[in-house]
């Protein structure tokens, strides 16, 4: 941990690296605001730095609480006593998600780096949870790693599936944290590699293992109905769904496209052929391509932008007794949903 401000000066930078910061660098303070940092050193000088206090974390939105499995690595070991909802909890605006009790030199120098876990998590499991409850039984996917910075894609997927209840995820990490294999198939540029739809399902089909499903893209290159049946005539029982991502330059994936899609396949013998959509999906649009016959939905840019949420640490009491700024209600608030955790 960061000691001082004399270390945070001294602290070295190394040129020709990654942006993003390292797990140690988390750990030692690197990513905390200055002020965090100056506060030690005057404590420090009045003798003030260990003081008991508890410090409350709420937020003004509603959401689905996530990030308290982060939250711990980032305390574990340290002398603090920790309360907070369960992952997944709902919660209210303005109730206490979280409380830490401790002295301030334990844990008051990681206030930033404690609110951004939480902000940008409960953001991304609530978006996540929109989009599967939309979707009403069927599978949701999430697509969002190419939305966000790559080092922390990994977290979004891995609490979208986790906490969101999403079926699956496309990062390889952000599947694998969470006791997962990846999902996807094949992207756009294979297609036009291979210059073919069903020549790519064939090589396709050919290389992989059973294991991994039988997806395709038919919007590469024909009419999305005519190379669906294409496929499924040269597939048959191998070809498992079809996938819709017709860009918005044509218009998207529609209802009527869906409709279409899934009236041509029955009319063909395909009915167990399942249609993905994908492509600038919300919850509403979900709702109503389920409807008209999509089966499964790949969902990127929903989640990943999802606004990340205000989250505030007040201090409540000081050396046990109850204290708070001006407009905060002094001592603890009551919150039977806590849940000890540390």
């Amino acid at each position: 941990m960061l000691n001082s401000l004399k270390e945070a000066t001294a602290l070295k930078v190394e040129q020709g690296r990654f942006l993003s910061a390292t797990h140690e660098e988390i750990r030692s303070g690197a990513t905390t605001d200055i002020y965090f940092v100056n506060t030690r050193d005057v404590l420090r000088s009045v003798g003030l730095l260990d003081t008991p206090v508890t410090a409350e974390i709420f937020t003004r939105s509603t959401g689905l609480f996530a990030g308290i499995k982060e939250v711990m690595e980032l305390l574990r070991g340290l002398p603090v006593q920790v309360e907070a909802l369960p992952e997944g909890e709902p919660f209210t605006p303005k109730e206490t998600v979280v409380r830490i009790r401790g002295s301030y030199g334990a844990f008051g120098v990681y206030e930033t780096v404690l609110l951004g876990i939480l902000s940008s998590s409960c953001a991304w499991a609530t978006a996540a949870r929109e989009c599967v409850d939309a979707a009403a039984g069927k599978p949701v996917l999430c697509f969002g790693a190419r939305h966000l910075h790559p080092a922390v894609a990994p977290v979004m997927e891995s609490i979208a599936v986790q906490v969101g209840h999403c079926a699956g995820a496309s990062c390889i990490l952000g599947a694998k944290l969470c006791g997962r294999e990846p999902s996807g198939t094949i992207p756009h540029a294979a297609v036009l590699i291979v210059g073919d739809t069903v020549k790519l399902a064939q090589a396709y089909d050919s290389t992989l293992p059973d294991g991994i499903g039988r997806i395709f893209l038919v919007d590469t290159f024909k009419d999305e109905c005519e190379e669906a049946l294409r496929l499924a005539n040269a597939l048959s029982d191998r070809l498992g769904a079809v996938r819709l991502d017709t860009p918005g330059e044509r218009g998207g994936v529609t209802v009527e496209l869906v409709r279409e899609m899934r009236w041509r396949l029955d009319q063909a013998g395909f009915n167990k052929v399942k249609i993905v959509v994908s492509g600038g999906l919300n919850p509403a649009r979900i709702a109503e391509l389920s409807a008209v016959g999509a089966d499964v939905f790949g969902v990127g840019s929903y989640i990943a932008h999802a606004v990340p949420m205000d989250m505030t640490m007040d201090l409540k009491e000081v050396n046990g007794k109850p204290l708070a700024k001006r407009g905060r209600l002094p001592g603890i608030l009551e919150n039977k949903r806590l849940v000890r955790i540390q």
